[in-house]
């Protein structure tokens, strides 16, 4: 797998660039991981609802193919592409999901925090009262909201044609999150929004994507 670290660039260039790569490779063509950092744009999946666009002001709203609900890049995030082809893993979309959202969790250990997965909600999520707390979380309760003393620090939204994949992952570092509260992010009304700064971890924009790199390379190379 060959990394490429993209540097600041706007969404709609590289959105396009990826998808044109995913339709132009062949069975001989590497692996890539795509690296970048976005100028200030929210982004709309394929079944996005525009009422979870709240006020998105002078921030342009972009739609595209990847999965998901509304989400919010910008400076201070590290957002991951893989461009890989499923195939040479030997794995279908769940288990590809389940290793992007493995490594962000080493990442975040690697920080002392303890991230977590909410069932039918992609993503990882951290205690806001004790995000260095490594008990499990419980199950909710029917009726409860499961995002109770929750917030999200990586989001997760992917496309897959011919078994070959685009879009990806972000992780919050170091980020300006009030735009997060112009959207329902994910599609989740109210639901939180954390960075490692936040939760009092000082990580450069070039340690986090080395550390996330490192892992998805660990978790996407037969």
């Amino acid at each position: 797998m060959r990394v490429v670290t993209l540097g600041r660039r706007s969404y709609a260039g590289i959105e396009a660039e990826m998808r044109a790569f995913t339709e132009t490779r062949g069975a001989e063509t590497d692996d890539q991981l795509w690296l970048v950092e976005h100028d200030s744009v929210f982004t709309q999946g394929v079944s996005g609802r525009t009422q979870h666009v709240l006020a998105p002001g002078a921030i342009p709203v972009v739609q595209t193919a990847r999965g998901g609900q509304v989400t919010y890049h910008g400076p201070g995030q590290v957002v991951a592409y893989p461009l890989v082809d499923l195939r040479r893993l030997h794995i279908y979309v769940k288990e590809y999901v389940f290793r992007l959202e493995a490594s962000v969790l080493h990442v975040l250990e690697s920080c002392g925090i303890t991230g977590h997965r909410v069932r039918g909600a992609p993503g990882i999520y951290v205690r806001l009262a004790d995000p260095f707390d490594h008990s499990m979380l419980m199950a909710p309760q029917p009726g409860t909201d499961p995002f109770t003393g929750l917030a999200k620090i990586a989001a997760l939204g992917v496309k897959v044609s011919n078994h070959c994949t685009y879009h990806g992952l972000a992780l919050n570092v170091a980020m300006d999150l009030e735009p997060f509260s112009r959207i329902d992010p994910c599609g989740y009304a109210g639901l939180r929004t954390v960075d490692l700064r936040s939760l009092g971890i000082d990580l450069s924009w070039d340690e986090a994507a080395a550390r996330l790199a490192a892992r998805l390379k660990s978790h996407l190379v037969s």
